[in-house]
């Protein structure tokens, strides 16, 4: 695909990166002389036409929308070798996971400033009835300037009456999507929304909320399980940040935010007032909204009027009766009011303050809440690097709230880290580490440099070992060969030297022959130097090139060819370029043949040809060394009589 130029205009220069649907090339246009990206479908999927309407969905909901926040879509095509393609704005930076990755969590002045920005971009798609479904870090590009781009519109699609998912599959990824879009269910703008409040999580903390063994387990972790609050991750999140994050990710769709204008208020507002108690959240009401029809006087029961008996044997008992009932219950009140101030003590439950058990192990948290009177409620246990297994990583309530007697003190303990084996990284370059690390649930650590005989950028050894268990987030350090050690030689005066007597000069002093030219000078004898291409007595690297001129003497005298002294024979030699470390290097073929070293081949060549075979000439036996960029990747021992290798 390298060179290749779509739709008479584009021209492919190197891959930056691919998807599940299709890959991403760095491009040059033509006609406007300017850098852009080029989405290529994939060749497996040209086929199937479901792939093909989504991917011209793409184009079409991605070009609807013009905003600084969102990247670009320039042109759409396919061409006559069924290659489909998007044309869109070349962002020159990192995506926000490569930004997580690097820096850890950002502090939450750039959280709140990103969520905006990405904020904003949602507001103009949702404004244009489409629904991103796939907003995650990675498909946020961030600018050298500080600027959100927001990109990948690879599932999103306008909003109907009824949104649902694609042939009964689910759509977005699975670490960042809404629990409606992991049951399959309706989807609309607060589904983005939900994944918006998980990017700023990880903005706010360094990680991700819900992690699992499968795509499964997690998307079952955003349905059912609560997550924990940024603040036990990240204590220096204000409250504001923190209760905009909660609010996002509700698992109710009713309960989170109405519209990203309603999240950019509260973000803006956040940044004035960052412990700000502004953010208002829906709480459940159980009592259930009733009529109460009006309650009218003739609905109010009348009481009947009460006739005594008008005998007089009777009255005298029963205003006994009655005058001793009126001081029995005058007595009975008088000892229950001294009970209750002699036994208030007893009757009204104190309050305690709750105390700081975090980090303690469960037992002593346990015995110190249960000494104050407090119940504890072992909650669950959970995987965590800060703290040991065993220690309370949670309390709730908070430390120093006042509480009654008996109230439940909720406790969350640490399983400790999760462990994950090391992966091997010897004799790997270290621009590759980067995805190993990270599929296997780890960083780079520190990196040092030395001298070694393996090429630049080749890890010599790792801590941890490959094969080691270590916890899921730490680092592995290791050690890069920055190459052989280069050293300085002191270039000699070739002037003046007969050729076989400057060669011998040039092996000595561990300089290697270059290309030998030769003149007619009327006043150098023949077969005497003139010209050397580094000028005696400065300092130049080993192994370095020295290119001669050479006196053919005076004109009329004829330099015999070398091919002339010995019939050269041709070797064709294959060269695989996977070792290059960039797409344009240059190749240098040098020849060590009886203590003399010659170039015989230099020319610039591209990776992605991945191999080609170049045409060598020589007599008998000869070492040939393969430098790509001036460093050495092979050495073979050629017969040029025989076109064969020898040991």
């Amino acid at each position: 695909m390298i060179g290749r130029i779509l739709g008479n205009r584009y021209e492919i220069i190197e891959k930056i990166g691919g998807g599940g649907m299709a890959l991403v090339y760095k491009a040059k246009c033509q006609l406007l002389n300017r850098y852009v990206a080029v989405k290529i479908l994939r060749p497996e999927f040209t086929s199937d036409e479901e792939f093909i309407t989504k991917f011209k969905r793409e184009s079409q909901a991605a070009a609807s929308l013009s905003h600084p926040n969102i990247v670009n879509i320039y042109d759409v095509g396919v061409d006559d070798h069924d290659i489909y393609y998007i044309v869109m704005e070349y962002v020159k930076g990192k995506t926000l996971k490569q930004i997580i990755k690097e820096h850890g969590p950002l502090n939450p002045e750039e959280t709140i400033n990103i969520g905006k920005q990405i904020s904003l971009a949602l507001h103009h798609a949702h404004s244009n009835h489409i629904v991103h479904r796939d907003i995650k870090p990675h498909n946020i590009l961030m600018t050298d300037d500080g600027r959100v781009k927001v990109t990948d519109f690879g599932i999103a699609r306008a909003v109907t009456s009824a949104t649902v998912t694609n042939t009964g599959n689910v759509i977005g990824s699975v670490h960042y999507f809404s629990p409606e879009q992991a049951r399959g269910g309706y989807t609309d703008e607060k589904s983005d929304i939900y994944s918006l409040g998980i990017v700023m999580y990880e903005m706010a903390t360094g990680r991700l909320p819900f992690d699992g063994e499968s795509p499964i387990s997690i998307a079952l972790k955003h349905i059912h399980e609560d997550v924990m609050p940024p603040t036990m991750i990240n204590e220096n999140i204000p409250k504001a940040l923190e209760d905009i994050i909660m609010k996002s990710i509700q698992k109710d769709q009713a309960k989170r935010y109405g519209s990203t204008k309603e999240i950019l208020e509260d973000l803006n507002q956040a940044l004035k007032q960052p412990m700000g108690d502004f953010v208002k959240f829906d709480d459940d009401d159980d009592s259930p909204t009733q009529v109460i029809p009006v309650i009218k006087d003739n609905d109010v029961p009348k009481s009947k009027p009460i006739h005594f008996s008008p005998k007089s044997e009777k009255k005298s008992n029963n205003r006994l009766i009655v005058w001793g009932a009126v001081a029995t219950a005058f007595v009975l009140a008088l000892i229950f009011i001294g009970s209750i101030f002699y036994f208030k003590d007893i009757f009204v439950s104190q309050e305690k303050e709750v105390p700081n058990v975090i980090g303690k192990s469960y037992e002593e948290a346990k015995q110190n809440l249960e000494n104050l009177g407090l119940k504890v409620e072992q909650e669950q246990e959970q995987y965590s690097s800060e703290y040991d297994e065993g220690q309370v990583m949670f309390q709730d309530p908070k430390a120093g709230e006042s509480v009654k007697t008996g109230y439940p003190i909720r406790l969350i303990v640490s399983k400790g880290a999760k462990l994950t084996e090391v992966p091997n990284l010897l004799n790997k370059n270290i621009e590759e580490i980067g995805f190993i690390l990270e599929n296997a649930k780890l960083k780079e650590g520190t990196v040092k440099y030395e001298y070694n005989t393996l090429p630049i950028g080749i890890i010599i050894s790792q801590s941890p070992e490959a094969g080691k268990n270590a916890p899921e987030g730490s680092a592995v350090n290791v050690l890069v060969s920055q190459g052989p050690e280069t050293k300085l030689v002191l270039m000699p005066n070739l002037v003046g030297e007969k050729i076989d007597n400057a060669r011998r000069i040039i092996e000595t002093s561990n300089l290697i022959v270059g290309k030998i030219e030769y003149k007619f000078d009327e006043k150098i004898e023949k077969d005497v130097v003139i010209q050397q291409s580094i000028l005696a007595g400065t300092e130049t690297d080993e192994n370095k090139v020295i290119d001669l001129v050479v006196s053919k003497g005076t004109e009329g005298m004829t330099q015999p060819p070398e091919e002339n002294e010995l019939q050269m024979k041709t070797v064709s030699l294959g060269i695989n370029y996977n070792r290059a470390k960039q797409e344009q290097f240059t190749l240098r073929i040098v020849k060590r043949q009886n203590g003399i070293s010659t170039e015989i081949y230099k020319a610039t060549h591209y990776k992605s040809k991945e191999s080609e075979k170049i045409i060598i000439e020589g007599r008998g036996k000869a070492t040939i060394d393969v430098y790509f960029d001036d460093e050495k990747v092979a050495e073979r021992n050629i017969d040029f009589e025989t076109g064969s290798l020898y040991e």
